[in-house]
C-alpha cells in the first residue's frame, strides 16, 4: 500500500530552535533568564559581562549553590528543572523560572560554556556545547557558583541575527533587564560591563529606595510617593511618582507581582486609572510597585516569557491597585484627585497668585488697514519667535485624561473653516487667501488662552498654543531641512541623570539629538552635561524634552529615520517652546503671532491634528439669544 504519511515527529535540535523563538528574542532575553536562575540559586552576587550588545559575548557569574556534574548535564534537556516537582507546584509557586525551557533553547542558537562548583566539592565541571549539541566536557577548579557564557547569538540562524540592532541598542535592553530585577532584589549585589567598562555597580541595599535611587536617579526619587496598602491576602507596596514626574511612554512603569516583573495589562490599566485626570493625554506615570497576594490567585504560567499574567480576580486587583494609588495621591500635599464621573480636564491650571484682572479683556483696537500700517510693524520689531518663554507649571492645553467613550459635547462652533452665512454669502476660504490671519480684527483674549476676532459678521477664536505650535513646528522643520537647527548655548550647562536604559540610548543616537540643535556631553555614571538646545525649547524642561525624544528615537531602531518619526520628534520639541495656555499676551504679540501663522503652511491645524481656529457665525450668536 502507498505510504501517505505527512506528519513527522521534529530532531530535538530543531525543537530547541524552534522553542528559541520565544524564549530567546535578543541578547537581552539571555541576560534574563541566567540571571533569573543565579537568583534561584539564591546568589547574592551576580556578574554580567558582555561585549558588543551582547552579540559577542554574554556571560553571567553569581555565587549561588551551583549544580553538580549531573545536573550540568541535565539542565539542558528540555522541561528539565529543579523548580517544581508536581502539578501543585505550579500553583504555588516562589521561583522565577520553572518551565525548564531556556537553557535548551539558548543552547541551540549558540556557543555555550558553562562552569559550576558546589560547596563541599574539591573541583568543579566545565560543559561545552555548540548548537545545543555536547562537544566538550572536563573537571575544572571552580568556586562555589556557576559561570556561563555564550557567544555567537544566533550563529546558525544567520535570518534571525540580521533583525539585531545596533550595539548599544542591544545593549540598552540588557541594562534594562538588570535594572528591573536590581529593583526586586536589593539585596543582591549586581555588576554590569560592557566591553571591559563598568557601567553599573550596585552594592546590596538594605531598602528598596536607596536602590531606587541607584538605578533610576535621585532626582526621580525626590518626587516619589510611599505606598503600602493592604493585608497578607492583597498588599501593595513600593513608589509612585507624583503627576509631575511623568515620561511620554509606559517604560517607566516597573510593576512586579510577587517579585516577578510584569507587563500586565490589567495592572498598567489600574495603574493609570489611579492617575486619572492628574495625567495629560499621552504621559504617564513613573511608578516601583510591588503586589503581593497569594499564589494560587494569579497565574505565571501564561506565556514563556512569563510577563504576562492571569488573575483569579481580575476586577477586585484592577479596583485595589487603583483605589490604593488614588488615596495616596490624595494625601501627598495639595494634588488634586477627582472622584466622581469622568469630567473634562480643566482649560487651564490655577494662577499660583489670585488674578484680578477679568477672563475677557477687551481692548480698543484699530481696524485692521490701520493695525497692518501701523500696530504690525511695531509688533514685529518687539517680538520674535517665541514671544515669551512660558512658565513651566503652566498647562500647555487640555483635553480628557481618558476617553470614556461618551458622545461628544454638541457645539454650535463649527469646525470647519469654511462657513455659509444664512443669506448664503460664502465666507474666505483659508486655502485661497495667504494672509487670512492678519486681516482678522483682534477684539481681545479669552480665558488667557483663545485670541477672539472679528471676521466680518464672524467671530472667530484663535487657540494660542496651537496656533504658535504650528508655527515652532514649521519653523525647526524648514531649518533641519536646510541643515542644522538654530542653538542657544546655555550660560550653565544643565546636568541631567538618566537611567542606564536612557543612557544607553543616547550614546546611540547622540548625532541625531546634534542635528537637532543639542550639544551634549558625558558627565560620568550615566549623567550628561547639556550644553546647548534649540533656540525655541523652555529651558525649564530639558530633561523631559530629552527623555521624551530618547522615547521616540528608540522606536525606530537603527535603519534610516523616516520623515514621519523626524516630525513626531520636532512636535515634542514644537510643543515644549511654544506659548502655553493660561498665559496673557499683549496686543503686538497676539498681532504678530496672527501673521507669524500666515507665513506657515498648514496652519489651520496644530502638528497634533487639533484644530487652530474655530468660528461662530452672527447667524449662531443670534439664534443662540432666539433673535432668529
Amino acid at each position: 500500500m502507498p505510504q501517505n504519511n505527512r506528519i513527522a515527529i521534529l530532531p530535538e535540535t530543531l525543537c530547541n530552535q524552534i522553542a528559541a523563538g520565544e524564549v530567546v528574542e535578543r541578547p537581552a532575553s539571555v541576560v534574563k533568564e541566567l540571571v533569573e536562575n543565579a537568583l534561584d540559586a539564591q546568589a547574592t552576587e551576580v556578574t554580567v559581562d558582555v561585549e558588543r550588545g551582547g552579540k559577542k559575548k554574554i556571560r553571567v557569574s553569581d555565587n549561588g549553590f551551583g549544580m553538580s556534574k549531573e545536573d550540568l548535564f541535565l539542565c539542558f534537556e528540555r522541561h528539565a528543572t529543579s523548580k517544581i516537582r508536581s502539578e501543585k507546584d505550579l500553583f504555588h509557586l516562589s521561583s522565577l523560572g520553572f518551565r525548564g525551557e531556556a537553557l535548551p533553547s539558548i543552547a541551540a542558537v549558540s556557543r555555550l560554556a558553562v562552569v559550576s562548583g558546589q560547596a563541599g566539592e574539591e573541583t568543579g565541571n566545565r560543559l561545552e556545547l555548540v548548537a545545543g549539541e555536547v562537544r566538550h566536557h572536563e573537571p575544572e577548579a571552580a568556586s562555589v557558583g556557576t559561570r556561563f557564557e555564550i557567544r555567537d547569538l544566533f550563529f546558525n540562524l544567520p535570518a534571525r541575527r540580521k533583525f539585531l540592532r545596533r550595539d548599544e541598542t542591544e545593549f540598552g535592553h540588557i541594562a534594562e533587564i538588570i535594572t528591573r530585577l536590581s529593583l526586586a532584589h536589593p539585596h543582591v549585589h549586581f555588576r554590569l560591563i560592557h566591553n571591559q567598562r563598568t557601567i553599573l555597580d550596585l552594592y546590596r541595599q538594605k531598602s528598596l529606595k536607596a536602590r531606587v535611587a541607584d538605578v533610576l536617579g535621585r532626582s526621580v526619587v525626590e518626587k516619589l510617593i510611599d505606598v503600602d496598602c493592604g493585608d497578607d491576602r492583597l498588599h501593595l507596596s513600593g513608589f509612585i511618582g507624583d503627576p509631575t514626574l511623568n515620561r511620554s511612554s509606559t517604560q517607566g512603569i516597573y510593576s512586579f507581582i510577587n517579585g516577578r516583573f510584569v507587563k500586565d495589562r490589567v495592572l498598567q490599566h489600574a495603574i493609570l486609572d489611579g492617575y486619572r485626570h492628574l495625567l495629560m493625554k499621552g504621559r504617564y506615570p513613573m511608578c516601583v510597585l510591588f503586589l503581593a497576594l497569594e499564589p494560587e490567585k494569579v497565574d505565571v504560567n501564561v506565556h514563556p516569557t512569563k510577563h504576562e499574567v492571569r488573575f483569579h480576580d481580575q476586577r477586585g486587583v484592577h479596583d485595589f491597585v487603583s483605589t490604593s494609588l488614588r488615596q495616596q495621591l490624595r494625601r501627598h500635599q495639595d494634588v488634586p484627585v477627582c472622584d466622581g464621573e469622568p469630567k473634562m480636564a480643566p482649560a487651564v491650571a490655577p494662577p499660583a497668585e489670585p488674578v484680578t484682572q477679568p477672563d475677557l479683556n477687551l481692548r480698543h483696537v484699530p481696524a485692521p488697514s490701520s493695525v497692518r500700517s501701523a500696530s504690525v510693524v511695531e509688533a514685529q520689531a518687539a517680538v520674535s519667535m517665541p514671544l515669551q518663554p512660558p512658565a513651566a507649571s503652566q498647562v500647555r492645553e487640555s483635553f480628557p485624561a481618558y476617553d470614556d467613550g461618551g458622545k461628544p459635547p454638541v457645539s454650535v462652533i463649527s469646525s470647519s473653516p469654511v462657513g455659509c452665512h444664512a443669506d448664503g454669502e460664502k465666507t474666505l476660504d483659508l486655502e485661497e487667501s495667504s494672509a487670512y490671519f492678519s486681516t482678522l480684527r483682534i477684539i481681545g483674549q479669552f480665558h488667557r488662552s483663545y485670541i477672539l476676532c472679528e471676521d466680518g459678521d464672524d467671530l472667530v477664536l484663535i487657540d494660542q498654543h496651537a496656533a504658535h505650535e504650528r508655527i515652532g513646528f514649521e519653523r525647526l522643520k524648514n531649518q533641519l531641512a536646510q541643515g542644522s537647527i538654530e542653538q542657544q548655548e546655555l550660560l550653565f550647562p544643565e546636568v541631567i541623570e538618566l537611567n542606564l536604559r536612557e543612557d544607553a540610548e543616547l550614546q546611540d543616537c547622540r548625532e541625531r539629538f546634534e542635528s537637532m540643535g543639542f550639544v551634549l556631553e558625558p558627565f560620568g555614571g550615566t549623567s550628561w552635561a547639556v550644553k546647548a538646545v534649540p533656540a525655541y525649547i523652555e529651558k525649564k524642561d530639558i530633561k523631559t524634552m530629552v527623555c521624551d525624544m530618547l522615547t521616540d528615537f528608540s522606536s525606530v531602531g537603527s535603519s534610516d529615520i523616516s520623515q514621519q518619526a523626524i516630525d513626531e520628534v520636532l512636535i515634542k520639541m514644537a510643543c515644549h517652546g511654544m506659548i502655553r495656555a493660561n498665559q496673557t499676551l499683549q496686543l503686538d504679540e497676539m498681532v504678530a503671532l496672527l501673521h507669524q501663522l500666515d507665513d506657515v503652511d498648514f496652519n489651520r491645524h496644530c502638528p497634533h491634528g487639533r484644530p487652530v481656529m474655530q468660528r461662530l457665525t452672527l447667524h449662531d450668536v443670534e439664534k443662540m439669544f432666539r433673535r432668529v
